[in-house]
C-alpha cells in the first residue's frame, strides 16, 4: 500500500462578476396603430397575427402585411383559431365568432 500524498490546501475561489443587467425582452415593435394602446390578447399564426382591445372594442389583424380593424361589439376576444384557407375564428364569452362576422373600420 503507497503512502498518502499530502493534500494540497484549497486555493480560494474567485469573486464572481457582478452580473450584467438583463435587457428587457423584446416582443417586437408594435404593428397595431398606437391610440389603441396595448391589446389584452395577441398572437399569431399561418402569417396573420391579430391584437385586441376591449377598451375601443377593436380586434386588429395583419395578415401578410395588409392590416385591417374590426368592431367588435359585445365580444370580448380571448383566443383565435384558423383552418387552412379558411377565415380565423375568434374565442368569446358569447362564443366562437367569424372575422366574418365583423364589422371593418376605417
Amino acid at each position: 500500500m503507497e503512502p498518502m500524498k499530502p493534500m494540497k490546501p484549497m486555493e480560494p475561489m474567485k469573486p464572481m462578476e457582478p452580473m450584467k443587467p438583463m435587457k428587457p425582452m423584446s416582443g417586437g415593435e408594435a404593428w397595431w396603430p398606437q391610440e389603441l394602446g396595448q391589446p389584452s390578447t395577441s398572437g399569431g399564426q399561418n402569417g396573420m397575427r391579430y391584437a385586441f382591445f376591449p377598451d375601443s372594442r377593436r380586434l386588429v389583424i395583419d395578415t401578410d402585411g395588409k392590416r385591417t380593424t374590426y368592431d367588435t361589439g359585445d365580444h370580448q376576444i380571448s383566443g383565435v383559431s384558423q383552418s387552412n384557407g379558411s377565415a380565423p375564428t375568434f374565442s368569446s364569452r358569447q362564443g366562437d365568432v367569424s372575422v366574418k362576422d365583423l364589422k371593418t373600420v376605417d
